[in-house]
């Protein structure tokens, strides 16, 4: 019996060990914690989302790796985790984003943690984010609000307020951006692309709010930590 026992378990990690042989390949971009979706960050996710739709308070996190076509397993492990929903999966050929949320934060925590352990890297292989753009435009004219305003899909921008534009990579950190920028000031959420190569987040407002919350955000990416191969 216990020969068998002791076979069994060497099955067992021989199949585990194959697993994480199998996706060594991945290389893990974005690896964030959303401890609480604000307002407006929840509703923009549900305007995009083709998945199941978050709403205010609960927690989310957000995982991008290459190659992209990978993450529909990883988005197999985390559901099956826990009690966790998808909101968005987009799979591109080089990147893939998994957004993920649920009422429970342990939840959100357990199956953003399967997924690491189910390509064997931990929090710390993530990539650190870059800025790559952080700029404010005062006091936006008619026009230029108005060609925002055709292709964006959270709140409109209106003639005198002031743009902010974050452009940042890996993409995915700007779903966190976005969030943590509602939290510091009051300001709208105008647009967030979270995918592809780079990531962009428009957001307007009043320009003392605005200054404040560009402020708050470039903080906030600075402490995130990670490796730095861009």
């Amino acid at each position: 019996m216990l020969t068998q026992h002791f076979l069994w378990e060497e099955t067992q990690l021989h199949i585990l060990k194959k697993m994480n042989d199998s996706k060594s390949h991945i290389s893990l971009r974005t690896y964030i914690f959303l401890d609480s979706l604000q307002l407006q960050m929840a509703s923009y996710i549900s305007t995009v989302s083709r998945g199941f739709l978050p709403v205010g308070g609960q927690s989310g996190c957000i995982i991008e790796i290459a190659p992209g076509i990978e993450i529909n397993a990883l988005t197999d492990i985390a559901i099956k985790a826990t009690n966790v929903r998808p909101g968005m999966q987009i799979v591109e050929r080089a990147y893939g984003m998994l957004e993920i949320h649920s009422d429970s934060q342990g939840d959100t925590r357990i199956a953003g943690e399967a997924v690491l352990a189910a390509i064997n890297q931990t929090k710390s292989n993530r990539m650190k984010p870059r800025i790559l753009t952080s700029q404010l435009i005062k006091n936006v004219d008619d026009h230029h609000a108005q060609l925002i305003n055709r292709s964006r899909h959270g709140m409109m921008l209106l003639r005198g307020e002031t743009l902010y534009v974050l452009e940042l990579e890996p993409a995915g950190y700007a779903y966190y951006a976005a969030n943590e920028a509602e939290k510091a000031a009051h300001i709208k959420l105008i647009d967030v692309i979270g995918f592809g190569k780079f990531g962009r987040v428009y957001i307007g407002g009043d320009e003392a709010e605005v200054l404040e919350c560009k402020t708050i955000v470039e903080k906030r990416l600075s402490e995130i930590t990670g490796r730095e191969d861009y």
